[in-house]
């Protein structure tokens, strides 16, 4: 089984922005928004750069973002069944929602969620290459 780390970064936050996924100790996807972003959007980014370069396979994807895990196992469903619409108001980043649900939905990968900058290779790694990204950096 496949194993893919995932980060996004925004400093400021909002700020500029970038994003990782690492797999087997190297960077495969980067990238960034133009202009101003948040660490949310770019944590989600990179949870889709992944879910598509993993193209069906079985993977686990571990990511620091308990928030996109929770998306896309929990929140997604309800919306979608009410229209794309939430009690409380606006669905934030809601592009991205829609694209990563119908991704995670036909994937064969199981999200994992690890603590951010505890110690964890991958994570650490891709939270430095997202920082890169960020910083403008490509493959």
């Amino acid at each position: 089984m496949r194993i893919l780390y995932t980060d996004g970064s925004a400093s400021p936050n909002p700020g500029p922005g970038g994003f990782a996924v690492i797999e087997k100790g190297w960077p495969v996807r980067i990238g960034s928004e133009d202009g101003e972003t948040t660490n949310i959007r770019m944590e989600g980014l990179a949870l889709i750069n992944a879910l598509e370069f993993l193209n069906g396979d079985k993977a686990e994807v571990k990511t620091d973002s308990e928030f996109w895990i929770n998306v896309v196992t929990k929140w997604a469903p309800k919306w979608e069944a009410k229209g794309w619409a939430k009690k409380g108001g606006e669905i934030k980043n809601l592009d991205i929602v829609k694209k990563l649900y119908v991704l995670y939905q036909a994937s064969n990968a199981k999200l994992v969620w690890l603590r951010g900058h505890n110690g964890h290779d991958g994570n650490e790694l891709a939270d430095t290459w997202a920082n890169k990204a960020r910083d403008g950096a490509r493959l």
